[in-house]
C-alpha cells in the first residue's frame, strides 16, 4: 500500500513538475532583432508599458494573452521603423492611458501631476504660518516682559517688603 502511493505522489509531482516547466516556456516567446540597439528598446518598451488585464505588471513579465499580443505588436512596430514615442502612442490609442507607467502631462493628467506639487505648497504654507504667529506671540510676550520704569520701582518696593517680612519673622522664630 506504501508502495503504491508513493508512486502515486511521484507521478503527481512529475506531473506539477511538467506543467509548471511548460508554463513558463510559453511565457517567454523570445524576439529576435539582428540590431542589439532594437533588443534593447524593445525591452525598455515592454518595461515600460502596462498589461491592462494585470493590475500593476509590464507587458513584458505578463503571462496573459493581451500582454504577449502587445509585445509581438512592440516588435513589429519597431522592425517597422517606429520611433518609441510611436509605439507608445499605437499603444495608448488601443488600450488607453492605462498602457502607460508614466501618464504624459496633458490637460487631462495636469491635476495628478500638480496635486502632489500642490498640496506640499499648501503645507509648507501652514507651517509657516504657525511659526511667524508664534514668532510675534513670543515677540510680544518678550517685550511685555521689560518693565518701564514705575513698574520697576513698584517691583522693588514689592521685593523689599517681602524681604524685610520674611526677616522679621525669622528673628521672632515664629511660624509663617
Amino acid at each position: 500500500m506504501a508502495a503504491m502511493t508513493r508512486r502515486l505522489l511521484s507521478i503527481c509531482l512529475l506531473a506539477i513538475v511538467i506543467l509548471t516547466g511548460t508554463a513558463a516556456i510559453a511565457a517567454i516567446e523570445v524576439q529576435d532583432f539582428e540590431d542589439p540597439a532594437l533588443m534593447q528598446r524593445y525591452e525598455d518598451l515592454t518595461t515600460r508599458l502596462r498589461c491592462p488585464k494585470c493590475q500593476n505588471e509590464s507587458i513584458g513579465a505578463s503571462n496573459s494573452p493581451i500582454a504577449a499580443d502587445m509585445r509581438e505588436r512592440v516588435a513589429a512596430l519597431l522592425r517597422n521603423g517606429q520611433s518609441d514615442r510611436q509605439i507608445e502612442n499605437a499603444m495608448v490609442s488601443r488600450f488607453g492611458d492605462y498602457a502607460l507607467y508614466d501618464p504624459r502631462l496633458d490637460a487631462r493628467t495636469w491635476l495628478l501631476w500638480g496635486l502632489p506639487f500642490g498640496l506640499l505648497a499648501i503645507g509648507a504654507g501652514v507651517v509657516a504660518g504657525f511659526v511667524l504667529r508664534r514668532r510675534r506671540r513670543d515677540g510680544r510676550e518678550s517685550a511685555s516682559a521689560v518693565l518701564d520704569e514705575h513698574e520697576r520701582r513698584r517691583l522693588e518696593a514689592l521685593i523689599s517688603r517681602h524681604d524685610a517680612g520674611s526677616h522679621g519673622r525669622r528673628n521672632d522664630g515664629g511660624a509663617p
